[in-house]
């Protein structure tokens, strides 16, 4: 038995020998400068990717915990900005009784878009021009030229504006056709505001009213502003914005105000 041991294990030894078993024992040697030659290209690949991506990194590293920090510590501003945002959507979605006709007050919802067409500007601008035509004095005439020119300049105003602010009200409502018309397609500010405030301004500067008919002006003008937000068409800030722009228009038309015979110039030439 002893001696037959060592006999199969030089038997084994020169099986595993041979040609077609020196694969198994021990790789060849292309396959051994093959793979080396890959783990050369792959390090050199990689450095050099590490290498590429290093200014990119670094970049990152330097930008990243500025931006953490502006998100970890906003400013004070920024934070009452964003606070006060979010109250005037709250609240103006809360008010938007009228939006459409399932909304709480929708039954109302003619009455109030009739309301809002009082302040619109293509009536108003439609009924300076018959009663320019159809008035006889030098002092009509004049207030009536720069009554129409305020009311083209506050389309124009308006207009440019909610271009550069673009922001939509609070419910997704598209503007009427008067609206395309006078280019107030936008939120803020709300046009129909900034108009109702300055025709009001207009006309208890210019003309003789009584108190009881004052005090419906300035209710009228109250009444079409927030109206807009009752539709959904505005946020109250919109609509607060427009009665502030809606004054300035009015010391605008002030500081350029025609004379009468400007007016009368004007009209000869139309």
């Amino acid at each position: 038995m002893p001696a037959s041991q060592p006999r199969s294990r030089a038997r084994d030894r020169n099986v595993l020998n041979r040609a077609e078993f020196l694969s198994l024992n021990q790789p060849l040697k292309g396959n051994q400068e093959s793979r080396s030659s890959g783990r050369k290209q792959s390090s050199q690949a990689g450095a050099a990717g590490a290498q590429n991506s290093n200014p990119k990194e670094r970049r990152q590293s330097q930008q990243l915990p500025e931006e953490d920090c502006m998100q970890l510590n906003p400013s004070f501003k920024g934070i009452a900005f964003n606070s006060l945002l979010a109250i005037d959507i709250c609240m103006s979605k809360r008010l938007g009784v009228c939006a459409n006709r399932a909304s709480s007050w929708g039954g109302a919802r003619s009455m109030i878009n009739l309301l809002g067409i009082t302040g619109h500007g293509i009536p108003w601008i439609a009924g300076t021009l018959i009663c320019l035509v159809k008035s006889s004095t030098l002092a009509g005439q004049e207030v009536l030229m720069n009554l129409l020119l305020a009311l083209l300049l506050d389309i124009m105003i308006v207009a440019g504006l909610q271009k550069l602010a673009k922001r939509k009200g609070p419910y997704d409502i598209n503007p009427g056709l008067l609206d395309y018309l006078t280019m107030d397609t936008y939120a803020f500010p709300a046009g129909h505001a900034s108009r109702v405030a300055m025709l009001s301004k207009f006309f208890l500067n210019h003309l003789v009213l009584a108190i009881p008919l004052r005090i419906l002006l300035v209710l009228w003008a109250l009444c079409v502003g927030f109206s807009r937000v009752m539709i959904g068409r505005h946020h109250i800030t919109d609509v607060l914005s427009g009665f502030a722009f809606g004054y300035l228009q009015f010391r605008l038309v002030e500081l350029i105000w025609m004379s009468s015979n400007t007016c009368q110039m004007l009209i000869s030439i139309w």
